[in-house]
């Protein structure tokens, strides 16, 4: 990050419909500021212990697409032990994350709240530990008698080193040195020095020590494993046993990548001077050419998609995978080429849209896909289901679950987008929006304010901004007023003096 990064402050994301409110506001409120104390999580995972509690396992992507894996229909990348967990178990077409950036949504995942309520709103500020009275899944699962393991890249407040974890081995860094690789390692709570590793790749060695692990006698405990990949982030340096690949495939350009040399029709003033666009910034050299940007990117897919097979092989030949929930996701998507862009951040599907998947056979029939819209606050309660364990009221998402035995049209009508950091290495305006089945409003907080309306039914590309144009008046009336009110149903963090932004709103006053 730039040191101008470093000192400039985020800006609020508040609607001039709302002011800023206490955190323990209304659905926090009611779960008490006391919340992560251990008579509390103790009492909340008492009420409910199954018989046999699954084992549990949490792959989780970094900017991997939903359509980054063969089982969604990719033409060019060969995803096989990603596709076993979809083709046996569940899949679902229309995941999202709510802020599409790394370090907000790896603390969304573990608290089960959105960044306007976890505190965590940017890459920015990141050795300030998440707040402690909010509990992250894990621990409650640790109170329920699991035990706790997080391994690979964390990259979320302080790495949670703060928080309980019976075996731990990752970096708190958004990349990694992909040759000779950096982690901390602690056992039972207590992190140790931080360590390099010498001529091995990141998440091979993340899943080496995963094994090892899983090899410990712990009893008739069940486990919680989070196996967190660093690829196929920039660089994106390949393993080198993936050099050769792909050297012969022809990637083919999206159709909207030379938009901007249209000018971006339909799009704002912002959106074109951005600096997230492959070859334009020295910042970026992994992110040159579109090929080269695209091949390497699928070649640290590959490596990810071995290193799942290596843990379900893993657990295949010890006779438990079918006791154990099986469930992968990515932190955020990613832009390859579509308007000439890289990277995320931006509420354009591409960016936002995540795979998810769960294999359980005991709870999940095979094969089973689904169309609701899901996001990745439902990953924390999701988890607790799957382990029998009640969902604290304060969490803002649901269990996906209930979709395995029958499809729910009420499922998610619409959902609140946010995106905070300012400045940042792609020049991306804040902005906050609203989507929903058919319909997406956007809208760039900062002045000059702009928006972005798109028909996604008609226009799944995002190439036609319908805003302003007199035909859909009442509709984009219609999605502000509910954006707003979207954003008011979402209680906002007070922030300790260090981390407040410079004065701005989500409407640009």
């Amino acid at each position: 990050m730039s040191e101008q990064n470093k000192t400039n402050r985020t800006p609020s994301l508040s609607s001039a419909h709302t002011t800023r409110r206490d955190f323990l506001q209304g659905s926090l409120a009611a779960a008490g500021s006391g919340l992560l104390s251990t008579s509390n999580l103790s009492a909340l995972a008492e009420q409910t212990k199954p018989p046999k509690r699954p084992n549990l396992v949490f792959f989780f992507g970094e900017g991997q697409r939903a359509d980054a894996l063969s089982i969604a229909g990719n033409p060019i990348l060969k995803t096989p032990h990603h596709d076993r967990i979809g083709r046996e178990g569940i899949r679902f077409e229309n995941a999202f994350c709510t802020n599409a950036l790394c370090a907000p949504a790896r603390a969304t995942v573990l608290t089960g709240l959105y960044s306007r309520t976890n505190g965590a709103l940017s890459n920015e500020h990141i050795n300030t530990p998440l707040p402690k009275d909010l509990p992250l899944f894990t621990e409650i699962l640790h109170e329920a008698g699991y035990e706790v393991a997080i391994l690979g890249k964390i990259h979320v407040r302080n790495g949670v080193e703060d928080r309980y974890w019976d075996y731990y081995f990752g970096h708190n860094s958004p990349g990694n040195d992909y040759v000779n690789p950096f982690f901390k390692e602690g056992r039972k709570g207590k992190i140790g020095e931080q360590k390099r590793y010498q001529n091995v790749y990141p998440d091979d060695l993340t899943v080496d020590r995963a094994l090892q692990w899983l090899e410990e006698d712990r009893g008739d405990k069940p486990f919680c494993l989070l196996i967190w990949f660093v690829a196929p982030h920039e660089p994106f340096f390949r393993a080198r046993r993936h050099f050769d690949l792909f050297r012969d495939t022809v990637i083919t350009k999206p159709v909207s990548f030379d938009d901007d040399l249209k000018g971006y029709p339909g799009k704002p003033k912002g959106f074109a001077e951005a600096e997230n666009k492959i070859g334009t910034t020295t910042s970026h050299i992994a992110a040159a050419s579109h090929e080269g940007l695209v091949k390497d990117y699928y070649a640290g897919l590959v490596a990810v998609d071995e290193n799942i097979g290596r843990v379900t092989s893993y657990l295949e030949k010890k006779g438990i995978l079918d006791d154990t929930a099986i469930v992968h996701s990515s932190d955020h998507g990613f832009f390859l080429g579509e308007f000439r862009l890289f990277d995320k951040r931006l509420m354009h599907e591409p960016s936002i849209r995540v795979p998810l998947m769960i294999r359980y056979p005991a709870r999940i029939q095979a094969g089973t896909v689904r169309q609701e819209q899901v996001l990745d606050i439902d990953l924390a309660p999701t988890f607790l289901d799957l382990a029998g364990v009640p969902t604290p009221s304060h969490f803002q998402g649901k269990s996906v679950l209930p979709l395995a035995n029958r499809p729910d049209p009420e499922f998610r009508k619409e959902w609140y987008y946010e995106y905070y950091e300012w400045p940042n290495p792609e020049a991306v305006r804040p902005h906050r929006g609203i989507r929903t089945e058919r319909y997406k409003l956007i809208h760039y907080v900062s002045e000059p304010q702009a928006w972005e309306l798109y028909d996604l039914h008609r226009d799944p590309g995002e190439t036609n901004n319908l805003y302003g144009k007199p035909e859909v008046a009442t509709l984009q009336l219609h999605l502000l007023d509910r954006l707003n009110s979207l954003q008011s149903q979402v209680p906002e963090k007070e922030l300790a003096a260090e981390e407040k932004s410079k004065p701005a709103s989500l409407t640009g006053e």
